[in-house]
This record gives C-alpha cells, sequence and structure tokens, in this order.
C-alpha cells in the first residue's frame, strides 16, 4: 500500500515494483478509481471534485464507490493476486481504517512515499493534468495520523530506488 499526494511518485514507484517483484503484480491507484467513474461524478456534487485551492472534496456516492473499490480490490488479493495499491488517504487514519478493514486477514506492506511539497508541485505543473495547489495541499495532510511500516522520498531518490527499497521488504 503506497500513500502518498498528488505528484509524490507513487505510480512511477508502482510500475517499478511490477518489474522488481517476482510473479505478475497488478497495480491500482485512486486515479483507477476515478477514471472508471462516469464523468457526471468526477465534476463535483455527489462524485469528486476540486476547491480553488486545489482540494479535493467528495460526495456521499463517492465515498459509496471507494469504499466498494476497497473491497474489490482486497477481492483480487484475495484470489491470489498480488497488488500494489497508488492510494491517497485524504482522510487520514480513517482512510486507512477503510483500507484495513478491506484488508482483514491479508498480508499488508504500509509504505509512506513522501515528497518535498516543493518538488511535488514542480512536478505538477509539469504534469499539467492535476488541479493546482492540490500537490502541496496533499504532501503532508495525506501522512498525518497515519501509521507506516516503511517511508521512502522521491525527493531525494528516484522511483527506481525507492522500489527496490520497498521490494526488499517484500521479498526479505
Amino acid at each position: 500500500m503506497l500513500n502518498g499526494g498528488s505528484s509524490s511518485g507513487k505510480s512511477s514507484i508502482a510500475r517499478c515494483l511490477q518489474n522488481l517483484l517476482p510473479g505478475a503484480w497488478l497495480t491500482f491507484g485512486a486515479d483507477t478509481l476515478v477514471d472508471a467513474m462516469p464523468a457526471r461524478l468526477r465534476a463535483g456534487g455527489e462524485g469528486i471534485g476540486f476547491d480553488s485551492g486545489g482540494a479535493v472534496v467528495t460526495g456521499d456516492e463517492f465515498r459509496r464507490l471507494d469504499h466498494a473499490w476497497a473491497q474489490g480490490v482486497a477481492a483480487v488479493v484475495r484470489a491470489g493476486v498480488p497488488v500494489v495499491v497508488d492510494e491517497v488517504f485524504l482522510g487520514g487514519p480513517r482512510s486507512q481504517a477503510r483500507w484495513r478493514d478491506a484488508l482483514t486477514g491479508l498480508e499488508v506492506l504500509w509504505v509512506a512515499v513522501r515528497c518535498d511539497p516543493d518538488i511535488a508541485a514542480a512536478r505538477e505543473a509539469a504534469r499539467g493534468d492535476r488541479e493546482t495547489g492540490m500537490a502541496r495541499l496533499q504532501a503532508e495532510l495525506v501522512h498525518r495520523g497515519v501509521e507506516y511500516d516503511l517511508e521512502v522520498d522521491t525527493g531525494g531518490s528516484g522511483a527506481e530506488e525507492c522500489a527496490r527499497t520497498i521490494a526488499a521488504r517484500v521479498t526479505g
């Protein structure tokens, strides 16, 4: 379980892990769920949207889908397929508790993917596909109150190096 703010490098690490870990690992991320939702739910209201400062705002229907999605990812793992989850714990410990409940009885490595807010904001600007301000806002917010087994920092290390650190824990 990779948790970090927008543009922190989670998706890049997940792709590297697929190459480093033995067997076939699937990756699912917060963007996987959002991309699968009907367009009308990606415009705020009952779905997911953004305020003028880049903060993510979610409605009841998004939360219902998000809960079901976590259960579905857990079902994939229970079916014997290893998964790397690329997540953004907007609710901090509440988000982690939701995933802990979904993943009950499964072996999970909880990984903080940290990135300096200035570096994340620069990545966000270069990408051009994120709400301005989201990366800076989430850089520390998503980690408050969350418990981890391992932390990596993509501001000081590349995705490949971070993935090697994580893979060593998974296979060690």
